[in-house]
């Protein structure tokens, strides 16, 4: 055994309330289910990671209590007793024994990274190898599913500088309701914000030819995974007819997917969650895909608390340009946090805290409050 070593792996599932109802076509969230995980290490250093997904099993293949069970039952005895410094073998460990799971991965791959920040002084984006900006734009999105709310609750955001990017959530209703939606928050909004719009895999390829066309006039920027993720050939097909780009979201399951989708030349956009592609590290390796293709990015988010949140934060600032901004305000729409600090916005962006490894610290008495018991 190492001189130092993972001594405890404790996975929490965590109920934090939202702010308002966050209404996706899967799912509307009134309060978001996450995991925090602790990585305890025999040097008295704790790592802190996190995977939230959406609507139990709506949204993808692993659930918090499958996240929580496979963390348990199968990460915790391959860490135990191992050397928390190299990485790369921890993970290598886990990548040979463990398949798929990507969203529990990524909170394993998180803390780990936690705490070796922690333990040399640098914070997770100097070991991922030095971020490349301090912050980051963040876009609000806007999923009441009621118009003159949205636009209320858009201008707020502008008037206190806090969001200039909104995208708007559709896929709930009939797509002739969902396009007038959205035309009429543009409409209202004007040239003083960005506005896009997630499918969340709604729509067919039929409805797609006609409502790129009636967005694009609108001024909408930018369409989210318009059709279902396995649909490749036809996202490639539309992505060739669409006025406006199109961004792959739920399509990217792997990082061998951003490669698949690259190849087919589906979409010119693709967001990246470190949920989908199993941590920080594996997340900058799909990156690496989409930027070697040409593929601007666009950085996502599971609607984490502060901890998942920074996570990817951290990674995404170590890339030169996530030219579509990104989407890391879930710490904004949750009433509560498991952190002692949350985050900092301001000026339309979120700026990464200056402390070694994520830079939070877990409030014990809000974990304990919180958590499922």
């Amino acid at each position: 055994m190492h001189p130092i070593s993972i001594e405890r792996v404790e996975a929490h599932i965590v109920e934090l309330p939202t702010l308002r109802p966050h209404r996706l076509a899967m799912h509307t969230i009134e309060t978001q289910t996450t995991v925090i995980l602790r990585i305890r290490c025999s040097d008295g250093i704790d790592g802190l990671g996190e995977a939230a997904t959406i609507g139990g099993l709506s949204y993808a293949g692993e659930s918090p209590e499958s996240i929580k069970t496979n963390i348990d039952c199968y990460f915790a005895p391959l860490l135990i007793g191992q050397n928390p410094y190299n990485l790369n073998a921890l993970m290598q460990r886990l990548d040979s024994l463990i398949k798929g799971n990507t969203f529990a991965r990524s909170a394993v791959e998180s803390a780990l990274l936690d705490a070796q920040g922690k333990r040399l002084g640098l914070s997770v984006a100097e070991v991922l190898g030095g971020p490349v900006q301090s912050c980051l734009e963040v876009a609000w999105v806007l999923a009441s599913g009621d118009t003159g709310r949205d636009i209320q609750e858009a201008e707020q955001m502008l008037e206190a500088r806090r969001h200039r990017q909104f995208k708007v959530k559709l896929g709930a209703r009939e797509p002739t309701l969902d396009i007038q939606h959205a035309v009429a928050i543009k409409q209202a909004l004007g040239s003083r914000a960005s506005v896009r719009v997630d499918i969340n895999q709604s729509w067919s390829e039929a409805v797609c030819i006609r409502a790129c066309t009636q967005l694009a006039d609108a001024g909408v920027e930018l369409i989210e995974q318009p059709l279902p993720r396995h649909l490749h050939q036809a996202l490639a097909r539309l992505n060739r007819r669409s006025p406006i780009p199109l961004m792959a979201d739920e399509a990217i399951e792997s990082v061998a997917d951003s490669f698949m989708l690259a190849s087919e030349a589906a979409a010119p956009v693709f967001s990246l969650k470190i949920a989908k592609t199993g941590g920080p590290c594996a997340v900058l390796r799909a990156a690496a895909i989409a930027r070697a293709a040409g593929i601007d990015l666009y950085g996502g988010t599971m609607l984490e608390s502060s901890i998942g949140t920074l996570a990817s934060a951290h990674a995404f600032t170590t890339l030169p340009e996530l030219k579509w901004g990104t989407e890391l305000f879930g710490p904004l729409l949750l009433v509560e946090d498991v952190v002692l600090q949350r985050p900092e916005y301001r000026d339309f962006k979120l700026w990464l805290p200056s402390g070694p490894g994520l830079g939070v610290e877990i409030d014990e008495h809000q974990l304990t409050r919180l958590r499922r018991h």
